[in-house]
């Protein structure tokens, strides 16, 4: 009964510890000069009884929604947050060796966030992109940090990059003729008709050239289970991109294939991604990217690989059906299209190597084998479609 007694003494005490620190944040936050006000501090404090003090995350979202009232705090509030839950006793001796700016100022935050980036230290992981906030925007602090590790917060930054990246594709050559005064080619019809109202003798010629469009593009993607971490990111992509090119057809597979072109054009990013994905039935399920793949050349080849279609395929490659299906559909899918891209999350790593039975049956077949794990490789697969040439490539095949 004693000993109940003292550990129960012994674990309110440790409460009482970590309540008390906890509280402290807001001193914090006010030395550093972000205004706090008393009532802001009350409502923290309650706040604190309906969430687990321990964990981390519900007293950062507690604390952010609570004691944040303007855009402008927001940097210098997590990193103090990040000095705070590392070290409460290093984040009480700290003292800002200038006197606090008033909420008007128009940087208030801009030097107490560089002293603090200046006393960091360099092995600090929660502070890695926190403390170096000064020098870059927190955009580009995403820009080589692997999807697979990002938190929640962090993929809807990228969700809103994506959403402002300048997509755009190759351009082909028509066979239709357009006005055009640069032209090499006579628009002899035109010069004829100009001729007609003025007594036979035209005052000027006309000239054309080929008319050049973007080229369709055809979007796959594997939403199985060994992709199911970045299914919802890849809609997110096919969305980015739908709504800034013309002609774009989307598909995701996985045991089978959906379509999911028409649930893309709604103009909510989230309604988009959420109809997109009710549409799927053999979500993070097996992975049958050569039967997938059959069905896409049976059923919707004809109709979206006209006028040069660029396919572009995500998929990290695991198989369970026969890669000699895979081997004979992507060499048909690949001789249908312009150009065939495939995009795999894991060649990110460098000590990747296709050597999973289905990617190593489809990468002869491929034209570009890239990788698609960061923002960085989002801009570079932008600037590829956008400089692929607007002759047809060199097939295999025919060297």
């Amino acid at each position: 009964m004693t000993e109940d007694i003292l550990a129960a003494d012994h674990t309110d005490m440790q409460g009482e510890i970590l309540l008390e620190n906890v509280l402290d944040f807001p001193r914090l936050l006010h030395r550093a000069g972000i205004p706090v006000s008393p009532q802001q501090r009350v409502d923290f404090a309650r706040s604190l009884t309906w969430v687990d003090i321990g964990a981390r995350d519900q007293v950062y979202h507690a604390a952010r929604s609570l004691l944040i009232t303007r855009f402008e705090h927001l940097q210098l509030f997590e990193t103090l947050f990040n000095l705070f839950w590392r070290s409460p006793a290093q984040a009480r001796r700290w003292r800002p060796p200038f006197k606090p700016p008033t909420p008007r100022h128009p940087r208030p935050t801009a030097t107490a966030l560089t002293l603090l980036a200046a006393r960091a230290g360099p092995a600090d992981p929660e502070q890695d992109v926190i403390d170096r906030s000064v020098t870059y925007s927190a955009a580009e602090l995403l820009q080589n940090k692997p999807f697979a590790q990002m938190t929640k917060e962090e993929l809807e930054s990228v969700r809103r990059l994506m959403q402002t990246m300048q997509w755009d594709i190759s351009r082909r050559v028509t066979r239709r003729y357009v006005p055009d005064r640069g032209g090499a080619r006579l628009h002899l019809s035109r010069v004829l008709r100009i001729a007609a109202k003025h007594g036979g003798v035209a005052p000027h010629l006309s000239w054309q050239s080929r008319k050049v469009k973007p080229r369709p593009l055809v979007l796959l993607a594997d939403i199985s289970g060994s992709m199911e971490r970045y299914a919802r990111l890849v809609l997110q992509f096919f969305y980015a991109v739908s709504h800034r090119f013309g002609q774009v057809e989307a598909f995701l597979f996985g045991t089978r294939l959906t379509r999911i072109t028409t649930q893309l054009k709604v103009r909510n990013v989230d309604q988009a991604v959420t109809r997109a994905a009710s549409q799927v039935i053999d979500w993070a399920g097996g992975t049958r990217i050569g039967e997938s793949i059959s069905a896409f050349n049976k059923e919707w080849g004809r109709r979206v690989l006209r006028r040069g279609a660029v396919v572009v395929i995500i998929s990290d490659g695991w198989e369970r059906g026969d890669p000699g299906l895979l081997t004979r559909e992507m060499r048909h899918l690949h001789h249908r299209c312009y150009r065939l891209i495939w995009l795999n999350p894991h060649l990110g790593r460098q000590s990747y190597q296709p050597l999973v039975e289905g990617m190593a049956a489809a990468l002869p077949h491929v034209d570009d084998f890239l990788p698609v794990h960061n923002v960085e490789s989002l801009k570079a697969l932008a600037t590829h479609l956008a400089s692929l040439s607007t002759r047809r490539p060199v097939r295999a095949g025919a060297r």
